[in-house]
This record gives C-alpha cells, structure tokens and sequence, in this order.
C-alpha cells in the first residue's frame, strides 16, 4: 500500500529498463482515473551473451608471469542505463514545461536507482512518491488498483 496521495493532474511514471509510461490521474486521490499520455520503448536489449562477441580479456601482471581476466562488459546494464537516461531527460524537458507539478513513480528497485542518480533537480523536487515494483507489462487498471490500494 502507497503512503502517498496520487492528486489530480499528478504524473505517474511506470517504467523498467526497457518500457516507461507517462500516465495522468485525471481523477482524486480517491479514485484514479490514469490515462496514458506517452510510451517510451527502449530498443532491443537481448542478454548480454548475445551482445558480447568474445569471451573476456585477460593482463599479463607487471611483475611475473601471472594473468588476471577483466571483467566482461554487461551490455544488457549499459542499455537499461542509458534508458533510464532518456526518460530521466524527458521528465526534465517536461518539468522545463511546467507540464507537471507532481511525479509519482514506479520501477523496480535497480531502474528505481538508476533513475534517482539521472534526475535533474528540477524533477526530483516534484516527487510525491515511489513504489518499487514492476508494473510496465500489467493493464492500467490494475496499476490504478495498486497504486489506489
């Protein structure tokens, strides 16, 4: 259960690292009426193994004979940040328009951070509230009933 009021005209964000829903609540607190307003998709995001194209690296020590592997690059992360990244800019460009005065947001906890980190202040000062969950597959009127709840 939400410990924050939806009022009207708020924003709701309901985005993961690969969809993001802006949605309005044209109704009250008491009762949500959520209407879509804008639909980010991020682009093709497979796993990181179908990304990568070879196994990864190894380094010769400076001192011996030694051989340490680096860490293979996660691809997959790379494209759910720079998604955050975009919608984290389209909230700013919104707010330079005045076109909401309230943000409600809901993600899952890493899209949740990595948001947090991309968000210019001028957004982050109109948080009313969060929900860590992943909600951008289900029906709006069951993401109303949640946040209603």
């Amino acid at each position: 259960m939400p410990d924050f009021l939806i009022h009207h005209n708020a924003l709701v964000l309901v985005g993961d690292g690969r969809k993001a829903l802006f949605l309005r609540n044209r109704g009250t607190p008491q009762a949500l009426d959520l209407v879509v307003e804008e639909i980010l998709d991020g682009s093709d995001n497979p796993p990181t193994r179908e990304q990568g194209t070879d196994r990864p690296g190894r380094v010769m020590q400076s001192a011996g004979f030694s051989r340490s592997s680096v860490e293979q690059t996660d691809w997959h992360l790379l494209e759910e940040q720079k998604f955050a990244g975009t919608i984290a800019e389209a909230l700013y460009k919104a707010a330079m328009a005045n076109s909401f005065s309230e943000l409600v947001i809901v993600a899952p906890p890493k899209t949740l951070g990595t948001l947090r980190q991309s968000f210019h202040k001028q957004v982050s000062d109109r948080i009313q509230g969060e929900m860590t969950k992943t909600l951008t597959s289900a029906p709006i009127d069951e993401i109303s009933r949640l946040l209603a709840a």
